[in-house]
């Protein structure tokens, strides 16, 4: 992994690689929940070496990355990781990027390209669009999907935020083991990530988050504006790509369900061979080639090169 860096950014000091060449158009990598930035450890080099610059951050509450103010509040609403996303590039002199990303990492891909647009050459998104504000998570699922979100639950209660803190490390190889039923991971690759749960700020970031789905926990009113827009599923009109692996033990929509939120170049791909929901950990060369690619269909407008399912075994 390229040297780690950090830049005041925002409400955040942002811990983050930076790997390529300066002057090369950038893509930037958002990791999710639980995971880090070594979700791109194996992505990154096939980036530079197509010729790309990549910027992997610490999302707030891991890693590196602090708040600036000590008295901020610790808020893990979808309208803030966004904004941390373009104060960063703007901190970082970037007018516009490839935005890629998974799980949490993937909604604020999809919420910076729908409210920015202009700031964003094409995305690349692990299980498609994931906008949705309070009041359409206050629908009830189906019980199959609702037992998928057993941790929401367990973190609406002050059982759950104390059980969490304790025992964060065992949480997370815990999700990572349900949410990709496949992925052999090893001690090794479980230990590059594990430091990053230890953030101060983690704990208080998961449990807002998931409270503030629910209409359980109060938001940041600075951030009203944003939510509102965000609540109403606003389109993206960028070049995009999802993808979506064949054993994704996490809750996901049919590709169906969000075609029509994706009004710009747009391809969806399954990659199959045993791959869950951390895809750009597991299936790096599919997730680098889509990078690839919806870049080629920002500059062609045209259809991606390579498409539909492929086999990463």
């Amino acid at each position: 992994m390229a040297s780690l860096l950090q830049v005041d950014a925002g409400d955040l000091n942002v811990g983050y690689t930076d790997t390529g060449s300066p002057d090369a158009p950038v893509v930037l990598l958002l990791h999710g929940w639980p995971y880090d930035i070594h979700t791109y450890d194996e992505v990154v080099p096939q980036l530079v070496d197509a010729g790309f610059r990549a910027i992997v951050p610490y999302l707030r509450g891991y890693g590196t990355t602090t708040f600036r103010d000590p008295g901020a509040l610790r808020t893990g609403q979808p309208a803030a990781l966004a904004r941390d996303a373009i104060a960063l590039l703007d901190a970082l002199g970037v007018a516009s990027a490839v935005l890629g990303g998974s799980d949490w990492g993937a909604r604020t891909t999809n919420i910076v390209a729908a409210l920015w647009p202009e700031r964003v050459r094409g995305q690349v998104t692990a299980s498609g669009y994931l906008v949705a504000g309070q009041a359409a998570n206050a629908n009830p699922l189906h019980p199959i999907d609702e037992l998928t979100w057993w941790y929401q639950f367990y973190f609406a209660t002050e059982r759950g935020r104390a059980g969490y803190d304790r025992y964060r490390d065992e949480f997370a190889r815990l999700i990572w083991h349900t949410a990709s039923p496949g992925w052999e991971f090893d001690d090794a690759t479980f230990e590059r990530s594990r430091p990053s749960f230890g953030n101060p700020d983690h704990v208080d970031i998961v449990i807002h988050n998931y409270r503030w789905r629910l209409g359980l926990a109060a938001g940041d009113p600075a951030l009203d504006e944003l939510e509102e827009r965000i609540a109403g599923r606003p389109t993206i009109p960028v070049a995009a790509i999802s993808l979506e692996g064949d054993e994704n033990g996490a809750f996901h929509l049919d590709p169906s369900a969000y075609r029509d939120r994706f009004t710009g170049p747009y391809e969806h791909r399954q990659v199959t061979g045993g791959i869950g929901h951390n895809l750009a950990q597991e299936a790096p060369r599919a997730f680098a080639e889509a990078v690839i690619d919806v870049a080629r269909m920002a500059d062609t407008g045209e259809g991606a090169v390579t498409g539909g399912a492929a086999d990463v075994r």
